[in-house]
């Protein structure tokens, strides 16, 4: 089923969500992403019914739902806390909605009341020698599988995903990212899941959203959101490090002091450019090659991240960010206030 979101307003006095609109397709996986106190959760929780919208419309398909209670929108929700009931076992709990599910007109049990509906689920997400286990004693990924479970049991058109993986250490994020894909695949259901955590949106999503301030910056891709970014906001929160405001002018942009070589023409005026800390090349001595852009710098911090290192580099009044492999760091060994040649291509940078 498709959902459509139109001109959302929700109005919970110190935060407001503002003209929100949003398509996701028939079976798409969709991430809502931004940082914290964006109001990406007001949103799941103003689509399931939990929240009062103060204007604007929802569907699903060609049918509003606006105005319909929670049980009867056909939409399900999957929280990062897992919400689940301590006092029922693993088998009651993923049972638990079927009890509420409407039936058809016609009298005949509605889909999700089959026999086998939850029998399809539990085998699937590796919870059958769980079944007669209470919530407390199981791990985390443990209960996010049954909260899945739970939501999916009543076939609902739309799943929501409020930040599922949050909660858990990496090792579980990963094991439930596989469910999460299996489980897109088998129920054909929409998903659309919050999240902020852009690495966790391109492994699982197809098209996505950023939010910022209670409304929505940049909507499309996964990769026109990560390469293409229209806003500052979007540029920073997908890890664009190298943000600066410039003087547009033929092939050139400059910022203070320094000029960059641009690939293409944008009218005169003010803007902004922004450049992935991995597309930046360093080196001890200047590049000869069709690298347009190269600037001499001096390191100011070094950060290693593990399987990574991030140099922070003066070039004049600014201050880049690269990001450069171990293997790279140990034949470069900078430190503080050595000198370095910083290079990229006149693509690699992004105007807006």
């Amino acid at each position: 089923m498709s959902l459509t979101i139109e001109n959302l307003a929700v109005d919970l006095g110190q935060f407001q969500l503002r003209d929100v609109n949003l398509t996701l397709e028939t079976g798409d996986f969709f991430a809502l992403l931004g940082p914290t106190g964006a109001g990406k959760s007001v949103l799941l929780e103003a689509l399931v019914g939990l929240v009062p919208q103060s204007s604007g419309a929802i569907y699903i398909n060609e049918r509003e739902i606006s105005r319909l209670p929670p049980e009867e929108r056909g939409i399900g929700i999957v929280y990062q806390d897992y919400a689940l009931f301590p006092h029922l076992t693993v088998r009651e709990n993923i049972r638990y909605g079927l009890k509420f599910k409407s039936r058809k007109k016609s009298g005949r049990k509605a889909e999700g009341n089959r026999p086998d509906a939850a029998a399809e689920l539990i085998p699937l997400l590796g919870l059958g020698h769980l079944l007669q286990r209470y919530p407390v004693t199981l791990s985390g990924g443990e209960q996010q599988r049954v909260a899945l479970a739970r939501a999916l049991v009543v076939k609902p058109d739309i799943l929501l995903l409020d930040e599922p993986l949050s909660a858990l250490d990496p090792n579980f994020r990963q094991e439930l990212r596989s469910y999460l894909k299996k489980l897109h695949a088998v129920s054909g259901a929409t998903f659309l899941m919050v999240t902020h955590d852009f690495a966790e949106a391109l492994s699982l999503a197809r098209h996505a959203a950023i939010m910022a301030a209670g409304r929505i910056e940049q909507h499309g891709t996964i990769e026109d959101i990560f390469r293409r970014p229209t806003t500052a906001v979007v540029a920073d929160f997908v890890g664009m490090k190298n943000l600066f405001k410039v003087e547009f002018s033929a092939a050139a942009a400059r910022c203070e002091a320094v000029e960059f070589k641009i690939a293409r023409r944008p009218e005169p005026g003010s803007g902004f450019i922004a450049i992935r800390p991995e597309d930046l090349i360093l080196s001890k001595n200047p590049l000869i090659s069709s690298l347009q852009n190269s600037f001499k710098g001096r390191v100011k911090a070094v950060r290693s991240h593990g399987f990574f290192y991030e140099i922070d580099l003066i070039v004049k009044t600014l201050i880049f960010t690269a990001v450069i492999t171990n293997h790279a760091f140990f034949d470069l060994n900078p430190a503080v206030n050595n000198d370095l040649y910083l290079s990229f291509k006149a693509t690699a940078v992004h105007i807006f």
